[in-house]
């Protein structure tokens, strides 16, 4: 049996030809010409010399050319390693090497970095750059234009027998703790995983309009807001760069219906001061993933918009869907709710016993036809995560009575404060209820006594004071006595990662 995951552009552009597939700012493209795009770019890297099998590099933002050498690469059976667009060229020259990336595809706005990066790896052979505008079919010496490339070559119109345990996408990790490794999803991780998001997590269908603020080079971008509309055929409106202005002008503009997000993202759109200006009628179903959205956060967005957001979790390793709050179930407000359907996860203790009881602690691990085949050349790391078919997430979570999870916090992100265990997010929720906190991160620093204390970043809303003593006071009647921050901090903003997570790492430099 064969799978390749560029049947879901296939099959929609069968069906629905003439519909918008990509819609960006005026600009639209119907699913019969971005299959024929990816078609003919999957001709030109065969004109290149690109075999089954070699790696395709993509460092684009989200634009229609990110879609069409995606699913290009997946006609030329290339599997695809996008890359973050704010890496540096340092960064660039270790993804491409660690990958044996021979093809680079980059945005000229971030073309200074690509080209450093490229120049220093003698095993990727040809950079291809994308213009912003079509039209333009100039390239620097030495480099290939996309649009000429596509308008240049014959199309690959037959999908190729890849395997559906083929590698379909190399998606490096943030690396957090040492250099970045390559996650492997397979064409059967990442085909499955977009139908379900459209079958049994979310109802999309034809006349869905997503927005895609998140990065398509990340994995929830990447499945939930590209692969899974263009599977049910919808239209997904692009968004280069997330800012609330930009973000609130698409979704009335496109009358966008489905949103994904982060909880910043979300944190944006609820304190914009022009978001009543506003009309999102059509907005009818939004999801969150990539951090725990504060419970505050998510009612206040429920109530200013009258649209409920779903929470679920997922990771790189896994495709990244793993459990969703869903629409034919109560919604808990503070969970990342059940187990997507064929998937298991399961709580174990720091001495590995499976945790059955409910409302106790214990680090996830999951099991299912979304877990990675591996880590891309590192047999150590990934006999390391995943043991019987178990991938520990270094995520620590409760499970109650019916089964819905609650994430505590990572891990790593664990305070131990005198012999006591913190869990950061839990103070964090008591900080997004004050009123004039915009953004909360809390943190350990070292101690001479405790080991670690317990340190909280701020960022007040616009036009509000508050003072450190304040807030430590306020926290004081909420928490127990060795859970509360001894010292906050003020900042404007707070550090982020390009899908608007908080890094907690450069807090604590």
């Amino acid at each position: 049996m064969s799978l390749n995951l560029g049947l879901l552009l296939r099959e929609s552009a069968t069906a629905y030809p003439d519909k918008t597939a990509l819609a960006i700012n005026d600009v639209k493209l119907s699913y019969a010409t971005l299959d024929s795009f990816a078609q003919r770019f999957a001709g030109a890297l065969k004109a290149l010399g690109v075999e089954r099998g070699q790696r395709v590099a993509l460092f684009l933002p989200n634009v229609p050319q990110f879609t069409v050498a995606y699913f290009g690469s997946h006609y030329a059976a290339a599997p695809v390693v996008p890359l973050n667009v704010l890496l540096t060229a340092d960064e660039v020259a270790y993804h491409l090497e660690d990958s044996g990336a021979v093809a680079l595809v980059a945005w000229e706005g971030f073309l200074g970095t690509a080209q450093e990066g490229f120049r220093r790896v003698e095993t990727c052979q040809h950079l291809i750059v994308a213009n912003a505008n079509p039209a333009d079919l100039t390239a620097p010496e030495g480099a290939h234009n996309l649009a000429a490339l596509i308008f240049g070559s014959e199309p690959v119109t037959d999908l190729p027998d890849t395997m559906p345990d083929d590698t379909a996408v190399i998606l490096y990790t943030s690396g957090t703790t040492g250099k970045a490794k390559g996650a492997e999803l397979t064409h059967f991780n990442m085909f499955f995983n977009a139908l379900l998001t459209t079958t049994r997590v979310v109802p999309l269908s034809p006349d869905t309009v997503a927005l895609a603020t998140l990065p398509l080079f990340h994995i929830f971008g990447q499945t939930v807001v590209q692969n899974a509309p263009i599977a049910a055929g919808g239209t997904v409106v692009l968004l280069p760069r997330f800012e609330a202005k930009t973000a609130f002008d698409a979704l009335e503009s496109h009358k966008v219906n489905f949103f994904a997000g982060v909880p910043t993202m979300y944190l944006a759109l609820l304190n914009h001061p022009e978001a009543g200006q506003y009309d999102l009628s059509n907005l009818k179903l939004c999801v969150s993933g990539g951090a725990p959205i504060p419970v505050e956060v998510m009612r206040a967005f429920d109530e200013k918009y009258n649209v409920k957001i779903l929470e679920g979790y997922g990771l790189s390793e896994t495709s990244p869907v793993a459990s969703f709050n869903l629409l034919d179930r109560p919604r808990k407000p503070g969970s990342i709710g059940v187990p997507l359907w064929g998937v298991q996860l399961r709580l174990v203790d720091d001495d590995g016993q499976v945790v059955t009881t409910p409302d106790t602690p214990g680090e996830i691990e999951i099991k299912g036809h979304n877990v990675m085949k591996g880590y891309w050349r590192r047999p150590e790391a990934t006999a390391e995560s995943i043991k019987d078919g178990w991938f520990a997430t270094g995520d620590i979570a409760t499970r109650d009575a019916d089964g819905y999870y609650f994430i505590v916090d990572r891990k790593k992100d664990m305070i131990l404060r005198g012999g006591y265990s913190v869990f950061p997010r839990e103070i964090e929720e008591v900080l997004y209820a004050h009123p004039a906190i915009a953004e909360a991160a809390v943190i350990g620093v070292p101690h001479p006594v405790h080991g670690e204390e317990i340190k909280a970043v701020i960022v007040l809303k616009a036009g509000v004071a508050v003072t450190e003593e304040e807030l430590i006071g306020y926290c004081k009647q909420h928490v127990a006595a060795y859970k509360y921050p001894r010292s906050v901090v003020f900042r404007e903003s707070l550090p982020k990662t390009a899908t608007g997570k908080i890094l907690k790492r450069e807090l604590r430099n």
